[in-house]
């Protein structure tokens, strides 16, 4: 009879448990974004990328801004324009102090002469040596991992594309839209157009 009663209090104990175990799985979806739960969501940005012979191209930057207009964060930047190319008998030089035309913008908006070796190389990648498609996702979090503020944001995709010429792909969006694409407009620097197909297909989404 103990034993019976004993198999009734373990099973009524397990029966308990379940209802937690999903809420605690459900909660691990969520976030905590101004104190108040938010459901976990995520900003795809992706383009189709196509490499270019000579110099002077083939950078570019992938970032977020606020509605102040301040970078909330940074997902990507080609190394050459962080760290350069020192050859033989060079001193290490940033590429965008030997070349201020690599992705002027986000050097300006990131402010980039502030920022140290290390925190660059946080948001620094190789440029891509074969074409393809890339992708970047931002997760509603600054550049120190913390969530982000309800409000509108900016996306931003800058490309040097050959010399002087730089392109730059922008759209706003809101912590409360709903998924669905972001309206994208482009900018050119200067009419120059060498070099156009290095980025094409420029999406983002918001998921």
């Amino acid at each position: 009879m103990r034993r019976k009663s004993l198999y009734t209090a373990i099973l009524a104990a397990l029966l308990l448990a379940v209802p937690a175990i999903v809420l605690g799985i459900k909660a691990s979806d969520k976030r905590q974004v101004n104190g108040q739960d938010a459901k976990a969501r995520k900003l795809e940005v992706s383009f189709n990328y196509q490499k270019q012979a000579g110099p002077g191209s083939n950078q570019y930057a992938v970032w977020i801004e606020n509605a102040e207009g301040e970078v909330v964060k940074t997902l990507f930047v080609t190394a050459y324009t962080t760290k350069g190319r020192a050859r033989a008998g060079e001193q290490p030089m940033r590429g965008y102090v030997k070349r201020p035309a690599c992705v002027p913008t986000w050097v300006k908006a990131a402010k980039a002469e502030k920022q140290t070796d290390q925190q660059l190389d946080a948001f620094t990648g190789a440029t891509p040596q074969t074409d393809g498609l890339q992708t970047f996702t931002w997760d509603f979090t600054d550049q120190q991992g913390k969530a982000v503020p309800k409000g509108t944001y900016k996306v931003f995709v800058e490309a040097t594309l050959f010399g002087e010429s730089d392109i730059i792909y922008s759209g706003s969006f809101s912590t409360k839209d709903k998924a669905g694409d972001i309206t994208l407009t482009s900018q050119l620097a200067k009419p120059d157009e060498n070099h156009k197909n290095m980025l094409t297909n420029v999406k983002a989404v918001l998921k």
